[in-house]
């Protein structure tokens, strides 16, 4: 299960470090490996989010994560992404942009940093609608009940989130954005307008892809509904032939539009969490090929996480994993914005997400030996009282 799962990531890392090794020697090797753990502290809630939907997914649909999945967040995201943004915010072609990246390392992580107002502003929206529209929904079991069943009930008015997300975003437009110091250390500028835009921006972006995606799952579900309710009992038509556990209806379903818009919005959730490891890698270097390379293979071990999380059931054993990965992406929409204008160690940020996913595991853990110690008790009581 483990080799199955993780295979192809200890294969790449073993394939990357010793391309690293022979491309720029042992220092270049302890760059990308530095980079790949940097990437792996800084994305684990991510993997945790990502099992949550993925579960919902075919096994086609989850190799298709592992594999088109992993060339978009390796190539599309940590290579082509930064050099798209270059070329946008400093008016370059997509090929000077690339020359830069390639032969003026100095100037292509200036560029890069420059832009990083409205890549945290748009990150940013886009987590913290993941992050409030998972607080503010009701749901059975919760993990600190003291605050999720206020705001549930919150929930229930109509846009709440939105308008929670809009209230943030103006303050941070008004506030952090404001006098953000120029890379370089050379006076100060007003990023209020970029950073407004850009995160209206990633606010568009989770209404369309999560709204499109949401729509198709529920058709799904009913159309689900629609056949259990015409089966042989209730009179109906003949319940449709099985493939694997489920019926042909479903494996189409799955595999048709729902799948599909669900597959872009896990890659569009990985493209938010990779904006901060994309930024925070030229701590460790400035050369666009180690960045990618370390990043990727971090990466890969995300996205191979993913799975095993999903084929384990982990989720289901594990119930408060999903709420400490969301307030791990809330923090993060939270220092996102606030890295609009002042520096936060990397350090911080992977520590904040480990941290509350390790206190949501133990609790879950906590709450299974309670379970079963209360089912153990239930069980002798009724051995006595039958008289065994």
């Amino acid at each position: 299960m483990l080799l199955r799962t993780f295979g192809w990531s200890f294969g790449i890392t073993a394939a990357g470090l010793a391309l690293a090794g022979v491309l720029w020697g042992p220092k270049g090797l302890a760059i990308v490996a530095i980079l790949s753990v940097l990437e792996i502290s800084l994305s684990f809630d991510n993997a945790v989010i990502n099992a949550g939907i993925l579960r919902k997914m075919n096994a086609f649909w989850q190799k298709m994560f592992l594999t088109v999945g992993v060339l978009i967040a390796v190539f599309g995201m940590r290579l082509v992404f930064p050099i798209i943004i270059v070329a946008i915010t400093a008016k370059l072609s997509p090929w000077e942009a690339v020359r830069v990246a390639i032969d003026d390392h100095d100037r292509y992580e200036s560029l890069v940093t420059g832009a990083h107002p409205a890549i945290a502003a748009f990150g940013g929206m886009f987590l913290l609608m993941i992050f409030l529209d998972f607080i503010f929904e009701e749901r059975e079991i919760t993990w600190l009940g003291w605050l999720e069943r206020p705001l549930s009930k919150l929930g229930k008015l109509d846009m709440l989130s939105v308008a929670v997300a809009m209230i943030v975003l103006v303050i941070a437009a008004t506030t952090v954005a404001t006098g953000v110091p120029v890379h370089g250390g050379h006076g100060t500028v007003d990023k209020g307008e970029t950073v407004l835009l850009a995160g209206v921006g990633g606010l568009i972006t989770y209404l369309v892809v999560g709204g499109v995606s949401s729509f198709f799952e529920d058709r799904l579900e009913d159309e689900e509904e629609d056949l259990d309710d015409e089966g042989p009992a209730g009179g109906g038509a003949a319940i449709p032939e099985e493939r694997g556990g489920a019926t042909a209806s479903q494996v189409v379903g799955l595999a048709g539009k729902a799948a599909f818009f669900m597959f872009l919005y896990l890659e569009v959730i990985d493209a938010s969490f990779s904006f901060d490891g994309v930024v925070g890698a030229f701590a460790v270097s400035n050369d666009i090929f180690e960045i990618a390379l370390g990043l990727g293979i971090g990466a890969m071990y995300i996205r191979s996480l993913t799975v095993f999380l999903v084929r384990k059931g982990t989720l289901d054993d594990y119930v408060y994993l999903e709420h400490g990965a969301h307030y791990a992406i809330g923090a993060l929409a939270v220092i996102l914005v606030i890295t609009v204008k002042y520096d936060v160690s990397e350090v911080i940020t992977g520590l904040v997400g480990v941290v509350l996913i390790a206190a949501s595991y133990w609790s879950s853990v906590v709450r299974n030996r309670r379970l079963e110690a209360d089912s153990e008790a239930s069980e002798d009581k009724t051995e006595v009282t039958s008289g065994v």
